[in-house]
């Protein structure tokens, strides 16, 4: 399909197709939405379900595992079949499934409608990718549209733990599920007015192989990199890392033989894509590890409510509209590297700051995050652009899908390796400043999590309880402490990176 640019299109074309990237924004916030949300609602389910530390990671980092699997193969599809029936297909299904996980009876049940909303998710990022490259062809124009886009993404994540405590002072936990089913039936009642159907022009055929490839290669590596963190070197952990990496093997072979591939490999040799594409990874890592400490901080050490905490953490959403929309100002006027590498060094002493305020007090930490916020919209929003941009036109979804990839495979890892890193300190930590006289299986809960020992603080008497309380606050500072530091290098190696790959752009 022919999109005309905007100086020669009619007066209602302009309307109509700044109306569909309003209407794009909201699928991309509900699934950032639907990632953070747990955040804060994770101490609600666990006591509601019965959830270890284990599954508590699956049922946080799951959804964006799932997305990351298929989003390849997605973005491909998109190319074929069109990227607007795609994303109605993918809003439809997740207003459903959304639906189930809300009444998941158990943690196990929850886990899996995890998956499928991951599963139904997937379609979403590439398809409105697609559509944005589609609808702006003028390349300042498609900037400012990916900005816009990224904000409300990054938005939906920064305010999923308002939204979520302002519906647990009234609700059950399973209504932060709910959310997504009025705002996907909008999509899908209004899609077809406002957006364009686009897809490629011979596409060639959908390649099976090449997703089962993809998918099958990227969930057993997360795996063994989660079992290697969590468990230390074993014979499990290299098998599963050997079999993702052989399959990935496999995938990047295949496509270099095939005519119409999934997956341009050209994105992953221009030095410029490739540069992006790891800051894709990367910089979410962070805000997914930093993400999944700081509202449990607040609510278990801190003593805030989920509505309190949540409003806490807000603040960051207005840091990250503000880093991505100037960001496109910004490169205007100087490279694109240098206005990433700004970012990224003011994210590096938000991160600082975290660490510092695990032993001032929350106000710093707080402030920390929303300047860490800050600092990571011109990576996302100019990461984003120089990956579709280096396309050609109709090959957006694909390239849109790789550059989503990144992001959602970096904020699984986040919340998995960056996660298990501060669990492991918690345990460290409260192994040796609990209590020595607790009994045995008290002492095995509160020392596996801080929502374990916060579920046994009702069998103590008083001073047990506070005992307990306190020893858990401290072990539960210390790895925020750990992640944030742990952030703080790799924000500082990628501003580096930035500035030197990029200084060209």
């Amino acid at each position: 399909m022919h999109s005309p640019s905007h100086e020669h299109a009619t007066p209602s074309t302009p309307a109509r197709f700044w109306a569909g990237l309003a209407l794009l924004c909201l699928p991309t916030a509900v699934l950032a939405l639907d990632m953070s949300v747990l955040y804060l609602t994770l101490p609600h389910i666990s006591a509601a379900l019965g959830a270890d530390a284990t599954r508590e990671l699956w049922i946080l980092d799951i959804y964006p595992l799932l997305i990351a699997g298929l989003l390849v193969p997605m973005g491909a599809l998109g190319d074929r079949i069109g990227q607007r029936r795609l994303l109605l297909y993918g809003s439809a299904a997740f207003a459903a499934v959304s639906t189930l996980a809300a009444f998941s009876p158990n943690a196990d049940t929850l886990i899996l409608a995890r998956a499928a909303l991951g599963a139904a998710g997937a379609p979403l990022m590439p398809a409105t990718l697609g559509l944005l490259n589609a609808m702006f062809p003028d390349p300042n124009h498609r900037r400012t549209a990916i900005a816009v886009w990224s904000s409300a993404f990054m938005t939906g994540f920064a305010t999923g733990p308002l939204i979520g405590g302002a519906l647990l002072e009234t609700f059950w936990w399973g209504s932060v599920f709910l959310l997504a089913v009025p705002v996907m039936a909008l999509v899908v009642l209004t899609g077809r007015t406002l957006l364009p159907e686009h897809r490629r022009e011979n596409p060639g055929r959908f390649d099976g192989p090449s997703a089962t490839l993809f998918f099958v290669g990227l969930l057993p590596l997360v795996h063994g990199l989660k079992d290697l963190a969590h468990q230390g070197a074993s014979l499990a952990a290299a098998a599963w890392i050997a079999l993702g990496a052989a399959a990935l093997v496999a995938f990047v072979l295949r496509q270099r033989r095939l005519t119409d591939p999934l997956l341009d490999l050209r994105l992953l040799t221009d030095r410029t894509s490739a540069t992006a594409l790891a800051l894709l990874l990367l910089g979410p890592a962070i805000i997914g590890g930093l993400t999944l400490f700081v509202p449990q901080y607040l609510q278990s050490t801190q003593g805030m409510g989920a509505l309190r905490a949540g409003a806490m953490v807000a603040p960051a959403a207005l840091g990250l509209i503000v880093g991505a929309l100037l960001a496109p100002i910004a490169a205007r006027r100087m490279p694109a590297g240098t206005v990433i590498a700004a970012g990224l060094a003011l994210s590096c002493a938000g991160l600082v700051m975290v660490a510092h305020g695990t032993t001032a007090g929350p106000a710093w930490v707080v402030v920390g995050l929303i300047v860490v916020y800050l600092g990571s919209g011109p990576f996302d929003a100019l990461g984003t652009d120089l990956v579709v941009g280096a396309a050609p036109k109709d090959g957006a979804g694909s390239a849109g899908a790789a550059s989503e990839t990144a992001t959602e495979l970096g904020t699984g890892l986040g919340i998995a390796l960056l996660g298990t890193l501060g669990t492991a300190i918690y345990q460290n930590r409260a192994a040796h400043t609990l209590p020595a006289d607790l009994p045995e299986d008290v002492a095995v809960t509160a020392g596996a999590s801080l929502s374990g020992a916060v579920s046994v603080l009702a069998d103590l008497d008083r001073a047990e309880a506070d005992a307990v309380r306190e020893a858990a606050a401290t072990a539960f500072a210390a790895g925020l402490q750990t992640v944030a530091l742990t952030g703080a290098v790799i924000a500082a190696l990628l501003a580096i990176a930035s500035a030197r790959l990029l200084r060209h752009v």
